[in-house]
């Protein structure tokens, strides 16, 4: 096995039930892989799932400085703790701080069965 951190993870993953997170949160998820470790969180609004690779498009470094810790304090948006930069939960395209014009990362993820999986 690797050490190499990955920026993707092949389709069919059970990762959990959808209720592993509850509605309106994040949860961080790293998955070992022959290739390598794969770092990402799963952001839940209802039955819908947005998922993202853990890396900050301004440095490369995870979001959360605590676990879990990916959204703002209203929830509605997303934020990296180092140096303040907010996505749009939806398409991770950064809406302000040190990385304007990028985006995060998606990590393909979908609801099936009541399941997280990626796709």
């Amino acid at each position: 096995m690797s050490d190499e951190r990955l920026t993707a993870t092949p389709p069919g993953i059970t990762l959990g039930p959808l209720d592993t997170i509850a509605d309106g949160a994040a949860r961080n998820f790293v998955l070992q892989m022959r290739a390598g470790r794969f770092h990402g969180f799963v952001i839940r609004r209802g039955e819908t799932v947005h998922g993202y690779v853990d890396r900050c498009p301004h440095m490369g470094l995870p979001l959360a400085q605590e676990l879990d810790a990916y959204l703002t304090p209203n929830g509605e948006r997303i934020a990296c703790s180092w140096h303040g930069a907010i996505f749009d939960v939806a398409d991770g395209q950064c809406l302000g701080g040190p990385c304007m014009g990028q985006r995060l990362t998606p990590w393909p993820v979908a609801v099936r069965n009541g399941a997280i999986v990626t796709a």
